[in-house]
């Protein structure tokens, strides 16, 4: 532990696309925008997941090199939020390998909002908390047109990057449009070992206009269209032939409606995910199979705010409607015998309408507090009378359809001064089962090696959270510690069934979706930073979660204590960052998961940036010293990247 501890107070180069005091909340904001002539982040063209990987409380669960799942305060996905720009999208595919992020490109993307707990949950009920992509978009202005062709290798996997930005403004009209294109071979580990089956090819367009009829009045409409091929997952044992994803909106804005309303902000959109697995390029399977899946998501939402005298606030009501389905095809080697086809989603339409309201108090020159609360009707219908019936095997005489009311609110208060700032929070939130959770059908978990069987049964999830956020700020110094506890009732698990027959084959058994009385999961994370001179400047962090439940011990994917040291140094247009990152050995691990301890690592980065006219030059090597290594978030604990050497080129014009 002391070991770590004299590591944190070394000099830190941090993550420096986000500012850690402002506001003092368990809420960042990530920023991705390109517009900044020396981009800070350590990689320039780096996927979204780079860029979400260094938010206070997120971490990525890793299935191979592309599309890592979102994790939040210690809780995958079901129990948080992920929006682009407000819009609801679901993924497609039963083994989460394609999270909304898989479907955006940093270059057409300004940044990520991502909030804790219920600190701000206008995107839907969460318990972990949500992120909020927001779409990159030139604005309104004086006529000018230009753009941005960009270019990228990297040395590991000899992954090829290259794409273009073009935009133009005049006072009633502006357009933006992005074309980005990434295709890696299989990446090394430490030790230059090979990582079979984690190609990947990708392609991402990107289109935003918007325009002025009236003042105060804008018009947008915005469309994505997002495809990856041929890409691998070792952790898994199947790959994806395709993810493919259309998204479109249209959006119109009122500005200064009154004095007390200041905005008003109305988006119809309408989202189209289709994921293919297939085992097809594996060499040696006991069966082949194929597994496809879609979802379709079509919603609104209408924003207002403004402001009083008194206090600022905010207004939301939104609703979509989703259809997921998705289907298994196990092949027969042997002449003569059928194929075997299952619904693994039975065709599930989710409907959901939320309001949610958001208050702002200033109490006096060095109070405020702040208050929101939402309230949000579930309801799950199974379309497809095949999967109804194969669930009604397990649960006869069950419902097609299932309504739940969703509560969530939150309070919280913040004193400052000049030089102290505190904020305390108390907060209340519900989610309803995920489809998996709920209706899924012999989903295979390669982690534990248990098929999986949902439970339209279960009843809503349930968090009472308190987080505290306390900062202290100097001319040149800075630190801030954060953290929050989440008691959660009926906390949804998979848990054994001897009772039932597996299907997939070399399975270790069957689990059905059940509640723990509670569980318990405390965060913490502790961040400082120091300027020496205005050339010099260091960042760090240290953060730790903690995760039991009652009856289960330790709740898997429970962040050990981690760290990040490293140093900046900044002159005219170039710039320098040495960085150390590294975890202690996860001693609290969760065998019922098929966890193992995640041993301890530490790995050293450097990058360099040089800006020269219109173009910008990035560089660098991560894992100098070529470590062989796996984090708490690998999924079988795959190997993570070995040494890397990488160029990012940016020519604006």
């Amino acid at each position: 532990m002391i070991r770590y501890l004299l590591l944190f107070l070394f000099p830190v180069a941090a993550l420096a696309q986000k500012d850690s005091l402002a506001p003092v909340s368990l809420s960042e904001v990530v920023v991705i925008s390109q517009k900044s002539p020396l981009h800070k982040a350590t990689k320039t063209l780096g996927s979204v997941d780079d860029y979400l990987r260094g938010a206070g409380p997120v971490d990525m669960i890793r299935r191979g090199n592309y599309a890592w799942e979102p994790l939040i305060n210690g809780m995958s996905s079901e129990r948080s939020v992920v929006t682009l720009d407000g819009m609801r999208i679901y993924g497609a595919c039963t083994d989460k390998m394609d999270p909304v992020t898989s479907y955006v490109e940093i270059t057409n993307l300004a940044r990520a909002t991502v909030h804790s707990g219920q600190s701000g949950s206008s995107g839907g009920a969460t318990i972990a908390g949500s992120i909020d992509l927001s779409r990159r978009k030139t604005g309104f202005g004086e006529t000018q047109t230009g753009g941005m062709a960009f270019a990228g290798f990297e040395v590991n996997n000899r992954q090829k990057i290259g794409g273009f930005s073009l935009f133009h403004t005049r006072e009633k009209f502006f357009a933006d449009a992005d074309v980005t294109v990434r295709d890696a071979e299989n990446y090394r580990a430490g030790g230059h070992r090979e990582i079979e089956f984690s190609p990947f090819t990708k392609y991402n367009v990107s289109v935003i206009s918007g325009w002025k009829p009236a003042a105060h009045r804008e018009l947008e409409a915005s469309l994505i269209y997002d495809k990856a091929v041929h890409v691998g997952y070792p952790a898994l044992p199947m790959d994806v032939g395709r993810a493919e994803a259309l998204i479109g909106s249209v959006e119109y804005i009122l500005h200064h409606l009154s004095e007390s309303v200041h905005a008003w902000k109305t988006k119809l959109y309408h989202n189209r995910i289709t994921h293919v697995m297939d085992d097809t390029r594996r060499p040696d399977v006991p069966i082949r199979m194929d597994m496809p899946g879609w979802t379709q998501t079509t919603g609104f939402y209408s924003l207002l705010e403004g402001a009083s005298r008194l206090h600022s606030w905010k207004m939301n009501f939104s609703g979509h409607t989703s259809h997921s389905l998705a289907e298994m095809t196990m092949f027969s080697g042997t002449p003569g015998e059928k194929d075997m086809f299952m619904l693994t989603w039975p065709g599930v339409s989710t409907h959901y309408f939320d309001f949610y309201r958001e208050d702002l108090f200033p109490l006096s020159e060095k109070i405020t507090a702040a208050l929101n609360f939402g309230l949000a009707a579930h309801r799950n219908q199974v379309g497809n009378d095949f999967g109804l019936e194969s669930l009604r095997i397990f649960y006869p005489g069950m419902n097609k359809t299932r309504t739940r009311l969703l509560k969530r609110a939150s309070s919280s208060v913040q004193w400052r001064n000049n030089l102290l700032n505190l904020n305390v929070g108390l907060a209340y939130g519900e989610r309803a089962p995920g489809v998996s959770e709920g209706y899924g059908f012999y989903l295979f978990n390669s982690f534990d090696r248990f098929d999986y069987i949902g439970n339209p049964h279960l009843k809503n999830e349930k968090s009472i959270e308190g987080n505290i956020a306390a900062a202290f700020k100097r001319k040149n110094f800075s630190v801030k510690l954060s953290g929050a506890y989440f008691h959660l009732r009926d906390y949804i698990i998979g848990r054994p069934d001897t009772t039932l027959s597996t299907m997939t084959i070399g399975a270790s058994g069957v689990k059905i979706y059940e509640q723990l009385p509670y569980a318990g999961i405390l965060t913490t994370n502790l961040e400082t930073a120091y300027s020496f001179t205005s050339q010099w400047a260091w960042r760090g962090r240290l953060s730790y979660q903690r995760g039991t439940g009652k009856g289960a011990g330790n709740l898997p994917l429970m962040q050990p204590l981690t760290y990040v040291s490293g140093l900046t140094f900044t002159t005219g247009r170039y710039s320098a960052e040495l960085t150390l990152n590294g975890a202690a050995r996860q001693n609290h691990f969760s065998p019922g998961f098929g966890e193992t301890p995640a041993a301890s690592y530490h790995v050293v980065n450097l990058s360099g940036t040089a800006k020269s006219g219109a173009f910008l030059l990035k560089a660098g090597v991560e894992n100098i010293a070529d470590t062989y290594y796996s984090t708490y978030t690998d999924w079988n604990r795959i190997p993570r990247m070995g040494r890397n050497v990488f160029f990012n080129v940016i020519r604006s014009f």
